[in-house]
């Protein structure tokens, strides 16, 4: 009689009810879709961030395109265009040079060759491919405006390289600041104009680590034989500044007005510098 006593049943039917309950209490938060998707959202940041961290290093080393100025010579414009990798010169082009007659086919002749040597060299410091000394010599001036520009974006996008490297290298980076392989690498400084019975000549260095890695005259004697002249002499003062490291170079043969006046604005210049 006391296993089928109707209050005992009643007991164990409550008993077994509060049993059901207590255990779909305990397995519904693992099938609760709200804590299955707070759960899933830790996985999908971490698989995100290392492929957006990956895309920004491939653009920012990607090839950078650059035209360099129009620089007008007596026979004709010339204009070059680079692309450069990694601060280097890749590919280098003229997309403007003296055409038309007798110039077609020094242009023809001396483009490849000045292209060759912008990438050879990775600079603007290139010799005059002989019977284009014109040509050559605006190709020069336009293949550093490009690499100017290559120095002023690079200026931007490597501040946190040269900041790692700022508390050794601070006067260096002063005083050899801005073109290079950074704006912050290298100084570019212009002398004075010195006059010369012939015409005014004007030099424009640039000095890295205490050295020059260029030099350029921005003007010289020109017209009739001057043109001649300074086609012929400039170039060989230009290599032996950088050589010298100094204003103390010996005058080109035929060209003592161009060269004195060329050693007084280095000189100028050297003075900006500190030199």
């Amino acid at each position: 009689m006391k296993k089928s006593h109707p209050l005992r049943r009643i007991v164990l039917a409550g008993a077994a009810t509060v049993s059901g309950i207590v255990l779909l209490l305990t397995l519904k938060p693992s099938s609760d879709p709200a804590a299955a998707s707070a759960e899933g959202t830790p996985q999908g940041q971490q698989s995100v961030a290392p492929q957006g961290s990956g895309g920004v290093q491939a653009a920012g080393g990607g090839d950078q395109t650059l035209t360099g100025d129009v620089v007008k010579t007596e026979y004709g414009n010339v204009q070059v265009r680079i692309t450069m990798s990694g601060g280097k010169i890749t590919s280098a082009a003229a997309i403007e040079a003296p055409s038309g007659g007798r110039s077609t086919e020094v242009s023809t002749n001396s483009v490849p060759k000045l292209n060759q040597a912008a990438i050879q060299t990775g600079s603007a410091d290139i010799d005059a491919v002989s019977g284009a000394t014109y040509t050559s010599g605006g190709y020069k001036k336009s293949l550093q405006s490009a690499l100017d520009k290559a120095g002023s974006s690079s200026a931007t996008g490597g501040g946190s390289a040269d900041a790692s490297g700022s508390t050794g290298g601070s006067t260096g980076g002063s005083t050899g600041g801005s073109t290079g392989g950074g704006a912050a690498q290298a100084k570019t400084l212009t002398g004075t104009a010195v006059e010369t019975d012939y015409g005014p000549v004007q030099v424009r260095i640039t000095v890295s680590g205490g050295k020059i890695t260029k030099a350029e005259a921005v003007q010289s004697p020109s017209g009739g034989r001057s043109s001649q002249i300074s086609g012929d002499a400039v170039p060989k003062l230009n290599q032996a500044a950088v050589a010298a490291g100094s204003a103390d170079i010996d005058a080109v043969s035929g060209a003592t007005y161009t060269s004195g006046g060329y050693k007084e604005s280095l000189q100028s210049a050297l003075d900006q510098a500190g030199g």
